[in-house]
């Protein structure tokens, strides 16, 4: 049988050497199979993304976020498909039906909680809670943004829209 060698792209200096971060998980002993490029996406306060910045645009800032976490839970696992302005769309359009935002909801916590898993994280975004928590004065909004910023947290130093690895 033929052996085969590594190559520069599978040393144990290949993740830095290309300017990205390493998801905890996928360090040097990590298969290369594992070593998926994605992109970091930004933390943002859960307090200003809840109440703050929806009070002071009239609501506008919500459509906003939900386009945008969206756009990032897209581009940091490219595995996984989303529509970020069918999702925003959604609330938009049909948040007079009820059911079709709290859909969405759970289906954003189904996204978050894959992003965890991605990221090497303990999965520990609910969608069930996702969904629940917007009866209570909108809270799901909250507990989303700090779910997201959990994945932000496994790439410290990161920029948003650098090139991180992930774990799985």
């Amino acid at each position: 049988m033929d052996e085969i060698k590594p190559t520069a792209e599978h040393t144990q200096s290949a993740p830095f050497a290309a300017g990205g971060a390493v998801a905890p998980g996928a360090g040097a002993g990590a298969p290369a199979v594992h070593r998926l490029p994605g992109l970091a996406m930004k933390r943002r306060g859960p307090v200003a993304v809840w109440l703050g910045l929806p009070l002071v645009t009239l609501g506008i800032y919500q459509l906003v976020w939900y386009y945008k976490i969206h756009k990032e839970l897209q581009e940091f696992d490219r595995r996984r498909t989303l529509s970020p302005a069918g999702s925003m769309l959604v609330l938009l359009f049909l948040s007079w039906t009820l059911i079709a935002p709290l859909i969405s909801y759970h289906n954003t916590g189904k996204a978050i909680a894959n992003a965890q898993r991605a990221a090497g994280l303990p999965v520990t975004c609910s969608p069930a809670v996702c969904t629940w928590l917007s009866f209570v004065f909108g809270l799901n909004i909250w507990y989303m943004q700090r779910q997201l910023n959990l994945v932000v947290a496994a790439y410290p130093g990161a920029a948003p829209g650098a090139e991180v690895h992930l774990a799985a």
